[in-house]
């Protein structure tokens, strides 16, 4: 067993952490001498005690840790890093935002400070038409052979844009739609990661909203192209076979062949 003084020294963490972690039952001494109220820490928790510092390194909140339990088990931890990593980037966004605009004040003093436009704002009917034109727009750049790398770049700003404005004002079935495309554009440009990421999203708000027929069986057909752009030839096959069987469940017969005939253009793996 290991006084606290030893158990400090060797899991590198501080008398009066160890003391407060005793306290909020993070990290509780193995025994404690009833009469003179010693503690002592057995040598298999200074794994435990390794990995409270490294996390604590890195700024995650005491609650956070604790809410893992006992037992830290990797996928919990990983989940937990993972969260805490978006909240520490956004804080460095918004820092690296702060620095801009105390750049400014500082070089152009009360010039730089003007009235807050957070009023204006688009109305519905505005929101729906540019969500529509977008997409079309896209679906028109998707069928041009010889598009230029700026125009790549304006296809896949317009997606997301369609898609955003279809965020504010538009129905579940919209958001599957965009989240389609967008797929379908990184797709184009072969990016697998984020063309699997729309193809995730499609599908995940299809089965919460239960939508099915058309956009479902499209949702399929965007899993299986995604699968093919990142080479993974067996989970493409999979979706794919899951598109053409669902085919037989669309009412439109035009939509059915529409989506056929998609999945026959998926490139092989």
């Amino acid at each position: 067993m290991l006084t606290v003084g030893a158990f400090a020294r060797r899991s590198g963490l501080t008398p009066k952490a160890l003391r407060h972690y005793d306290a909020i039952g993070l990290l509780v001494p193995a025994q404690v001498d009833a009469r003179t109220g010693y503690r002592r820490y057995a040598p298999d928790q200074l794994r435990r005690a390794a990995l409270l510092r490294a996390v604590r390194d890195v700024g995650v909140p005491v609650a956070r840790i604790r809410d893992l339990g006992d037992e830290i088990d990797d996928r919990a931890l990983a989940a937990l890093l993972r969260s805490h990593r978006v909240n520490v980037e956004a804080s460095l966004v918004r820092a690296q935002r702060q620095l801009h605009e105390l750049g400014h004040l500082m070089a152009e003093g009360v010039d730089h400070v003007h009235a807050s436009t957070n009023d204006v704002a688009l109305d519905p009917q505005t929101q729906r038409a540019l969500a529509a034109r977008l997409f079309n727009e896209v679906w028109e750049m998707l069928e041009k052979s010889d598009r230029a790398p700026d125009e790549d770049l304006a296809m896949l700003h317009k997606a997301h844009a369609s898609r955003w404005h279809w965020s504010q004002v538009g129905t579940p079935v919209n958001a599957v739609r965009g989240e389609w495309q967008c797929s379908r554009v990184y797709a184009t440009l072969r990016r697998f990661e984020p063309a699997l990421y729309h193809a995730q999203q499609a599908l995940a708000i299809c089965e919460s909203a239960g939508i099915g027929d058309f956009d479902l069986a499209f949702c399929y057909e965007a899993m299986a192209r995604a699968y093919a752009v990142g080479g993974m030839a067996d989970e493409s096959r999979e979706w794919r076979e899951r598109a053409e069987q669902s085919a037989a469940a669309i009412t439109e017969a035009d939509d059915r062949e529409l989506l056929l005939a998609d999945v026959a253009s998926i490139p092989a793996p």
